[in-house]
């Protein structure tokens, strides 16, 4: 039996609570096509930012540790897909679209620049007189305008919905700046759930990590209250943290955390009277988000994750050598463009010097950022 885009809007409008957003109401893409007829719009979306080079690329761009650090931690598109799957089970609980919220998930860190956020913080200083960079709005200028795969568009041609919830992609890190996506209203209930599904896994897994690699010590946990609280609900006594054990814990983290936002989110839902996606938007506050408590918890455990794990010598020189690394290939291309690869002179000519610059830097993974460091700076490296 095949089953038509139609039949999977009908069962939208059957299964999705009323302020989900159905794919037959999307407001369109920029540049008008023909709809498939075996999928929606929003799964449409998911699948281009699947099949894009950027997606690829996030393989070897950083979480915490860089990928010469071990081949089990997590990097930028191991943790994209741990999103997506947060996000989804989410939207699912709460009569969200699915498919929208998977899309965004899969495609919120596109623009992150190699080695995490030492890397978006150097590129945001170099780029400071000339029109800034932030990986959320580099993320919209890769599917808008950098992705190459259509031969009558630049970009992807996502969807409004799709681009206005990258845009105001918002977490503790990341601050949204919707420029032209009706600034005035709120994330939609889709977006809401992949900004809280991404500060879920990157507080879940920076901790995974950083216990697996050491830098973390479970004794120095003792006493925090979401910790002691996942201990106790697991039943461990705190002495041996075996893989087993550490899986456990940050299995139950997860799950006690996404069991209260669920309930929290319910009851705002409930309270507000929400009857359409743009209801959700106009209200004065998010819907989504975890309760009072829950969230003192989570601000306990960041804390300390910032001082342990980010400020930990081992993680703050990588942190200091990518900040380096970047800003002298930034100072050689910008002052002696002869260096840059032929294929750029379109794109200085199309988006000036410094920005065709930042692109391509943003662009790279963190091993071909330091393989093209050795080349521009080792003598014994072939250019």
């Amino acid at each position: 039996m095949l089953i038509h885009r139609a039949a999977m809007e009908d069962h939208e409008n059957l299964t999705l609570a009323p302020y989900g957003i159905r794919s037959s109401a999307s407001q369109g893409r920029l540049h008008p096509e023909p709809e498939a007829q075996d999928r929606t719009c929003f799964q449409r979306d998911r699948a281009r930012v699947l099949h894009t080079t950027a997606f690829r690329r996030l393989e070897y761009k950083t979480q915490v540790f860089v990928n010469s650090e071990g081949d089990y931690y997590r990097t930028r598109l191991t943790h994209t897909l741990e999103v997506a799957q947060l996000g989804r089970s989410m939207a699912r609980s709460l009569g969200a679209n699915e498919d929208l919220v998977e899309a965004i998930c899969l495609a919120h860190d596109l623009g992150h620049p190699p080695f995490g956020h030492a890397g978006e913080r150097v590129l945001q200083r170099l780029m400071a007189a000339h029109g800034n960079f932030d990986h959320n709005r580099q993320t919209l200028r890769i599917v808008t305008t950098l992705e190459e795969r259509y031969e009558n568009f630049r970009g992807l041609n996502l969807t409004w919905e799709m681009r206005e919830g990258l845009v105001k992609h918002e977490t503790e890190y990341d601050q949204a700046d919707a420029g032209e996506y009706n600034p005035e209203l709120r994330a939609s209930l889709e977006a809401q759930i992949a900004n809280v599904a991404d500060e879920l896994a990157y507080t879940a897994h920076d901790l995974d990590d950083g216990l697996r690699a050491g830098l973390l010590q479970p004794a120095a946990l003792s006493g925090q209250a979401l910790w002691e609280k996942v201990r106790a609900a697991i039943r461990w006594d705190g002495r041996d943290l075996t893989d087993l054990n550490r899986h456990r814990m940050i299995r139950r983290l997860i799950g006690v955390q996404i069991q209260d936002l669920v309930e929290t989110t319910e009851g705002a839902l409930l309270r507000s009277g929400a009857s359409s996606p743009l209801h959700i938007q106009q209200l004065s506050t998010n819907v989504v988000d975890w309760s009072a408590p829950m969230q003192a918890m989570q601000t306990e455990l960041k804390s300390h994750l910032r001082e342990e794990l980010f400020q930990h010598h081992r993680v703050a020189r990588m942190a200091e050598k990518a900040a380096r690394f970047i800003a002298e290939m930034f100072e050689v291309f910008t002052k002696s463009p002869n260096q840059l690869p032929g294929e750029l002179s379109s794109a200085i000519a199309q988006h000036g010097l410094e920005r065709a610059v930042c692109d391509y830097i943003a662009g790279m993974t963190d091993r071909f950022a330091l393989e093209e460091y050795a080349r521009l700076f080792d003598p014994h490296t072939r250019p």
